[in-house]
Parts: structure tokens; C-alpha cells; sequence
């Protein structure tokens, strides 16, 4: 079978029970759209983890099929192999991924067992280590790491696979507050460098506030797909059969729509947006999001012909992004937020502040796709200006 279609990967009447004679999926066919950010919702039980084992040839399927770029997916050991270089599924639990004695040798086995190359395996280890932040630790014994710091690896060795579908299940699972927007902001970055990235989590904000798309299993069947709105603003049983409730943004907009009668839609994303159509009456001037874009050339700071440490420390200002944040562990930027930085960004903007964003080239466009957000959902225009623009008028410093 070949089909053409927008989806990096599809699943057909998919069918699979593991032998206890109840199926664990039943008729399940949806689609993955490429170049998008979808997440999979459902109770424990519901039949995501076996989904995902179905993506890369884990599993196989006792009825129905699975496509990928357009072809069935096949299941001789040649093709199994280009599926899962393409392919990488990061287990929920690290523990059950990672298995070789230091971090540098088990981010390099999948490339090592593709047959690649040493250089390339030595260049693709060193790149995936510094994406996760862990460009250190590759001599460190794997049994040494901390759990956040296992999730890390287990993420850098799918990775190093280059994968065009990066597939991680209940990611952000067991992580504090500032491990889990690190790893949304992570996800951010391969997904703005052209990885499709799914993800499945029980964390119905950040779901909602991060997905371009939402997939929805309930015992072992997909029970919904389309847009985060369209799942989470439902007045059916859906949600509570499923164990889920809408984010407190989506809450308080219907609210207000049963309350003050506001239109339920343009739906509101984040909290800023949710405040700003709240309270549409406070009218003033909007601040600007000054976005740096910073390079490697920082890393060397002026003595290597770079931008070096910032003038002044601006008290808004923020990192977004592997390279910024490797950046200001090293001391090279000043900021004052270390994780959750564009949105509060742009929520100060929002309310009259300049913010200075110092962010990864890779990830500089999503400042300007959230802004233009902001303005479609609540109304607020803030204005994004990049370094260049800055030069000559006083630099990042001049509060607005």
C-alpha cells in the first residue's frame, strides 16, 4: 500500500492484543501530521505506550496496518532497521532505555548498530549531548545520574538516531516544574529544526497550552482527533470518563462567557492570553519582546570575535533555548528567567514591560508565531524586535 498524504506516519483498523484474549487496541486509525506537535491523552490502561511500540516495529499489529511516509511499514529485519533510524520511541521510564555503563556509549549504540561511521557516531553524541544539556557528562557512569538527568540521556540517544518522528512517552512524567518546561522548550527546538514530535502525558496544561494537535485513546480506541480547543472545550462525558479535566485557562474562559457573556472563541492558549480577554478594558501602550538570537560564537565570548556577556544585566530578560541556557550556566548571559521565559516574555510585554528574549537562531520564528497569537486570542499587539534593530538605540537596557 502507498498513500500520499500530509502524515508522517498513519494507523489503519489497528488491531493488537498482547494474548490475554482482551484487546489492548481495537480498530484504531488516525494520522500523524507531519511537521506538527501532537499529544496523546488518555487514563493509564488506555492504550498509548502499546500504541507507540506500534510506531517503530516494537509491536506488530493482528489486524490492520501501520504507514509511514506513505508505505506500509514492513516487518523484515531490513526494513524494521530504516524504520527505527527514522523513527524514536523514548520510553516513559529511562531505566527501561538506557543499559550501557556511561552516558557517552549508550547515546552512541543506536548510531554504533546503524553502521555508521566512528567520526560521525563521535559528531552525532556530541551534538545530541549538547541539545540535552549534558555536553559534560559523557564520561559519567549512567548508574550515577539523577532521574531528570536519565530522561535526558534516554532523549539524546533517539536523537542521535536523527529521527524525522521523535515519539516519547509520558516525558515530563516524575520531572519538577523547571525540568518540565526545559523539556517542552526541547521539544520546541527539534521541532522547529523539521522533527515531527508526538508526545503522550497526563499534564492536561501543558497539553493544551503546547500541542498543535490532540490525539485521544480511551480503552484501547481513539475517541478524538483534532485541535487541543475542539478536545478540552467539550460538554459531554468525554473528559471525566477519561479521567481528565479542561486547563484552568479554557475554565475560566467559559466563565466568563456564561458570566459576562464573552464569546467563547478566539479560545485563549496561555494565561496571558486568558488575563488580556478578561479584561479588555485596561487599554495601554504593549511593550517590546527583544529577541537576540544568540550563536556559537558566544561560547568564546569577544576574545573569538563574539557578542560576549550582555552590557547589562536586564532585569526582564530570559533564555530559551539548548545554546542560550548552555550559555548562561557558563556564565556568558545574566537573565532573570531561566525556564518558562517566552511566555513570560510576553506576558510583561503584554502588560508594558520591554523583555529581552536571548533564545537558540533555530527557535527565534516561535516568538514572533506566539505574539501574533497573543493578538488573535486577546486582542494585545506586541511588538517583536530582533538585535539588529535594537543597534543605536540605546541597546536592550531602555525600558519601555
Amino acid at each position: 500500500m502507498q498513500e500520499k498524504t500530509d502524515s508522517i506516519l498513519s494507523t489503519r483498523g489497528l488491531g493488537f492484543s498482547y494474548g490475554n484474549g482482551k484487546p489492548a487496541l481495537s480498530d484504531v486509525t488516525l494520522d500523524i501530521p507531519k511537521g506538527k506537535k501532537t499529544v496523546f491523552l488518555g487514563p493509564n490502561g488506555s492504550g498509548k505506550s502499546t500504541l507507540f511500540l506500534h510506531f517503530n516495529g516494537v509491536n506488530r499489529p493482528d489486524s490492520g496496518e501501520v504507514v509511514f511516509e506513505g508505505k506500509a511499514v514492513k516487518y523484515d529485519a531490513a526494513s524494521l532497521a530504516a524504520l527505527r533510524s527514522a523513527v524514536s520511541v523514548v520510553f516513559q521510564n529511562p531505566d527501561d532505555q538506557i543499559f550501557s555503563a556511561t552516558v557517552e556509549e549508550d547515546v552512541a549504540f543506536g548510531p554504533l548498530n546503524a553502521g555508521l561511521p566512528n567520526e560521525e557516531i563521535e559528531k552525532r553524541v556530541e551534538e545530541a549531548l549538547r541539545m540535552v544539556g549534558l555536553e559534560e557528562f559523557g564520561e559519567r557512569p549512567t548508574q550515577q545520574l539523577s532521574f531528570g538527568q536519565r530522561k535526558r540521556v534516554s532523549i539524546a540517544g533517539a536523537l542521535a538516531m536523527r529521527p524525522s518522528l521523535l515519539v516519547m512517552d509520558e516525558p515530563t512524567a516524575g520531572l519538577d516544574p523547571q525540568m518540565v518546561h526545559e523539556l517542552l522548550e526541547m521539544a520546541d527546538e527539534f521541532n522547529s529544526r523539521g522533527t515531527t514530535v508526538v508526545i503522550s502525558t497526563h499534564d492536561v496544561e501543558t497539553a493544551y497550552e503546547w500541542a498543535d494537535e490532540v490525539r485521544g485513546l480511551h480503552q484501547g480506541r481513539l475517541v478524538f482527533s483534532g485541535q487541543p480547543e475542539e478536545f478540552f472545550d467539550r460538554e459531554d462525558r468525554l473528559l471525566h470518563e477519561m479521567g481528565l479535566t479542561p486547563p484552568t485557562v479554557l475554565s475560566l474562559n467559559r466563565s466568563l462567557h456564561q458570566l459576562k457573556g464573552t464569546s467563547l472563541t478566539p479560545y485563549p492558549r496561555t494565561l496571558s492570553e486568558a488575563v488580556h480577554k478578561a479584561f479588555p478594558e485596561k487599554k495601554h501602550k504593549a511593550g517590546r519582546l527583544i529577541v537576540k538570537c544568540v550563536d556559537e560564537r558566544m561560547e568564546g565570548g569577544a576574545a573569538s570575535g563574539g557578542p560576549g556577556l550582555p552590557r547589562t544585566p536586564h532585569n526582564r530578560s530570559g533564555i530559551y533555548g539548548s545554546l542560550a541556557r548552555r550559555l548562561a550556566q557558563e556564565g556568558k548571559l545574566d537573565v532573570h528567567y531561566r525556564f518558562h521565559a517566552l511566555e513570560s516574555g510576553l506576558m510583561e510585554a503584554a502588560e508594558g514591560q520591554d523583555f529581552v528574549l536571548y533564545t537558540d537562531t533555530a527557535l527565534c520564528s516561535l516568538a514572533e508565531e506566539k505574539a501574533k497569537r497573543l493578538e488573535r486570542n486577546a486582542g494585545v499587539k506586541v511588538a517583536i524586535v530582533h538585535e539588529h534593530e535594537e543597534e543605536g538605540t540605546g541597546g536592550p537596557e531602555k525600558e519601555g
